[in-house]
């Protein structure tokens, strides 16, 4: 039992399972809308567009979560706007802004080769690369994005279920996809010192998609996805240590296995025969 909480005697190790946890609740609140608004593409297109910006910014000496920031912030709002315009679908306009983004991060590694370090653990995620600055940030951009929800929550709910009607009832609509873009933003740049940019979208998808297998009320599972994704950061985090495995494969699995046993438990109850009414 004592092999149990070795980890907990390291410091990175703290660290990283502080920045699970956080990132993975951070995923869990934005991956509900991402999920209701069908965005799962987009979530992954991010991941590549902040992949992109991080390794530009390590070329010419800027930091992760400024370079990352900006580049990602930027690229998710061009997508929204470019968009709306309904000359092109949303997925063909994540196609091109994203996948630039991650070739030019791609064209600075392999032109400039001292600029690799530091940046697989963007791509696959690390908890040696988490530092105590790190937690700082990622709790930062957790707590502001609560904040932001908490007080937007009533014309939020209203713009994911029924955009047009919202339109119609003076809503600004636009806005309210601009901030969702800005929220789904943040998420990225705060997940993927841990997940990693290539398993991000999961840990946006997988919690919100297994609460939305055990409930249809929207606030349930808005806190039931945020608590299943830190559960599953947290835990997974732990899993990637004793069995040596990278961590956001450890996470992204973990999370599956339970989206597996909230799919069953859904089969289950929508098996049992309705009891008469008395």
């Amino acid at each position: 039992m004592s092999g149990f909480w070795e980890p907990f005697g390291f410091e990175f190790f703290r660290n990283g399972l502080t920045v699970a946890v956080l990132a993975g609740a951070l995923c869990g609140l934005v991956g509900t809308f991402v999920v209701l608004r069908g965005m799962s593409y987009l979530g992954h297109g991010l991941s590549h567009a902040v992949f992109g910006g991080a390794a530009l910014g390590s070329v010419v000496g800027v930091g992760y979560y400024v370079a990352a920031g900006v580049w990602g912030l930027v690229s998710a709002l061009v997508i929204g706007r470019v968009a709306r315009r309904g000359v092109l679908r949303a997925d063909a306009v994540i196609g091109v802004v994203t996948t630039a983004s991650f070739a030019a991060g791609v064209a600075a590694l392999s032109r400039w080769g001292q600029a690799r370090r530091g940046l697989d653990a963007v791509l696959f995620g690390s908890i040696l690369g988490v530092s105590r600055a790190d937690v700082i940030a990622v709790g930062i951009i957790a707590v502001g994005v609560v904040v932001v929800v908490a007080a937007t929550y009533r014309a939020l709910l209203f713009a994911t279920f029924d955009p047009e009607v919202a339109r119609a009832a003076g809503a600004r609509v636009d806005r309210l996809d601009d901030l969702t873009m800005v929220l789904l933003a943040l998420a990225v740049l705060g997940t993927m010192r841990v997940i990693g940019a290539v398993l991000v979208s999961a840990a946006l998808v997988v919690p919100a998609a297994t609460t939305r297998l055990l409930t249809d009320r929207f606030g349930p599972m808005l806190v039931g996805s945020t608590i299943v994704g830190a559960l599953v950061g947290g835990l997974g985090m732990l899993a990637s240590y004793h069995l040596d495995v990278p961590p956001g494969a450890a996470i992204t699995l973990l999370g599956a296995a339970v989206f597996v046993g909230a799919t069953v438990a859904r089969s289950v109850a929508d098996s049992r025969p309705n009891r008469p009414q008395t």
